[in-house]
């Protein structure tokens, strides 16, 4: 084809036009998946669909000997790799996935690639932090996980505990250096000297949202960042398993960060922190949108509503007192011995345990009804209150005391407790039932109010059912938080319990400590028309010969008399 041909030129300026525009294109396509960080600085990531992002950082510091990458979505698996394809051991997948990158010596620029695994888009927040040479290093001394250096923390969560790992550390080097070896020797220039930090930071109770996710990440994201804002859990030393449990808290968002320090130099560095809810945003069965149960809800309103009046006028209807106490201490007991050796499903078991709770609130009054035992049945309420009062004790931070993740030690000083409070109780019947009626049933509404909206005041007798449930939950630690929520719960509970005892206590000031037993007034009105002979039903025939002879005349033949036709006067 000859170009030089003036009538060829429109179409050879055509075919330099589209390969310009191409060129463009691809240039913009390639910005587009290219994400620029400046260092510490949070920046918005978006993974398009069947699309690879790159990640890259430059002009780096001379001063700074690696860097960690860190990126969180709110519950999308993002793949996190050193290389454009995702190889073993040089790449992980996870919602809060991290990558840690030591430099040479003229390096001045990482790059890192972001994918989904399943080819879908993802939106997220990532941020790179620098680190020095006097810093140590997350995750260097793996040899568990598939990284090389593995700054991760992993977390699995079930409905009774949360777990997370992570690998050890070891001390810094300089760019160009080789690592220390991390096992050879436990003197004090090893990593042996370093310590870690476990921290905790709880977001607002009952929001799930994704906006509040990325503001709580940013303020767990570093080391400073997270001694201002975490709580602190547990110090441990190199020595020590990297291996903690936590109680489940589903619905209740909670970041973990892991602090590494260096006593020596006074130098610290930062895992990369991971978040969960204790539950699926993917399920359509328990996940986070509907944790709530219908049969929970009902149950507990019920509850709660049957506690307001126990509240309030329990000793004054002292039958209705003893029918609901009896109610609880059986429906527990049964709750917990079916949950244990059957695998019913949720809903038939909270049905079978509402029934035996039926017919232990129906024994507790008959007992009451038949022996007219008061002190047999003050006990069994008093041992609610203590159970109550021993669970309140363990909610505390006295419940994360290590000598307390012993399960013998635990449940004799609870046991210990639970007894004490109806034995101190004894010498004050009246007063005890009373204090139960109002401290028991405003928890009951408490309990009810939280079956609508969470509320970590539940959490009090939740840990010592997960206990009983779950053998491995002693090793767990059970520190909730106490929002806003929380503590208008406690003062709805403080002032319920306390209005329903003075009522009471006025009410009850001027009238018998307790009503008598039905039967046992029974069998005194009988005694005393045997033994008084001018009470007229003394001479009427007992209960059963009356209903004998009742039966006699309905059965006998009436004999004719003879005479039919009537008398004329």
């Amino acid at each position: 084809m000859d170009w030089t041909d003036p009538g060829k030129m429109p179409l050879k300026r055509e075919c330099l036009v589209l390969l310009v525009l191409s060129w463009v294109s691809s240039l913009r396509a390639q910005d587009e998946n290219r994400v620029m960080f400046s260092l510490g600085t949070f920046q918005n990531v978006s993974v398009p669909v069947n699309g690879t992002v790159q990640a890259v950082v430059s002009r780096i510091p001379a001063d700074v000997s690696f860097l960690t990458l860190q990126f969180h979505t709110h519950h999308r698996n993002v793949t996190l790799s050193y290389t454009p394809i995702p190889l073993y051991g040089f790449s992980v997948t996870a919602a809060d996935a991290g990558l840690l990158s030591t430099l040479t010596l003229s390096q001045t620029t990482v790059s890192w690639f972001l994918k989904t695994p399943d080819g879908s888009s993802a939106a997220g927040v990532g941020v790179i932090l620098p680190y020095t040479s006097a810093d140590p290093v997350p995750g260097a001394c793996n040899q568990e996980f598939p990284l090389e250096i593995d700054p991760n923390i992993y977390l699995q969560y079930n409905m009774f505990e949360t777990t997370i790992t992570f690998a050890p550390a070891n001390i810094g080097y300089g760019r160009g250096e080789s690592p220390p070896a991390c096992d050879v020797d436990m003197g004090s220039s090893t990593r042996w000297r370093l310590v870690y930090e476990l921290y905790q930071y709880f977001l607002p109770e009952g929001d799930l949202s994704e906006q509040s996710l990325i503001s709580s990440l940013e303020r767990a994201a570093n080391v400073q960042n997270v001694q201002d804002n975490s709580r602190k859990v547990v110090s441990l030393s190199s020595h020590d398993r990297t291996q903690f449990f936590f109680s489940s808290l589903p619905g209740q968002g909670v970041i973990f960060s892991v602090i590494v320090r260096d006593p020596v130099l006074n130098t610290s560095a930062s895992y990369i922190p991971v978040h969960t809810y204790a539950c699926s945003f993917n399920s359509t069965l328990d996940g986070c949108s509907d944790l709530g149960r219908v049969s929970s809800k009902v149950f507990f309103t019920v509850i709660g509503l049957a506690g307001l009046l126990v509240c309030f006028v329990g000793h004054r209807f002292f039958k209705c007192e003893l029918f609901y106490m009896g109610f609880c201490f059986m429906a527990f007991i049964f709750f917990v011995l079916i949950t244990r050796t059957t695998a019913l499903e949720y809903d038939i078991r909270l049905a079978l345990t509402a029934l035996m709770g039926v017919v232990g609130g129906v024994a507790m009054v008959m007992s009451w009804w038949r022996f007219g035992s008061v002190m047999v049945c003050v006990l069994v309420v008093g041992l609610i209150l203590g159970f109550l009062i021993s669970s309140i004790a363990f909610f505390t931070p006295l419940g994360d005391l290590p000598i307390f993740h012993n399960d013998v030690v635990f449940w004799v000083v609870f046991a210990c407790i639970m007894v004490f409070v109806p034995l101190f109780f004894i010498r004050w019947p009246r007063e005890g039932n009373i204090f139960t009626c109002g401290v028991v049933g405003a928890y009951a509404v408490v309990l009810a109010v939280n079956a609508y909206t969470y509320t970590s005041l539940s959490y009090i007798t939740l840990d010592v059912l997960k206990r009983l449930l779950n053998h491995n939950f002693s090793r767990a630690f059970i520190s909730v938080p106490l929002q806003d929520i929380d503590f208008i719960m406690i003062t709805v509970w403080v002032v319920l319990g306390v209005s329903g005892i003075v009522m009471q206590l006025y009410r009850e000031k001027s009238r018998p400590f307790f009503p008598p037993s039905p039967y046992v007034m029974w069998k005194q009105e009988r005694e005393r028309r045997k033994t008084n002979v001018l009470d007229p039903s003394h001479h009427k025939p007992s209960l059963s010969a009356r209903i004998l002879g009742r039966i006699h005349q309905l059965t006998q033949c009436t004999e004719p008399a003879g005479e039919t036709t009537p008398l004329l006067l």
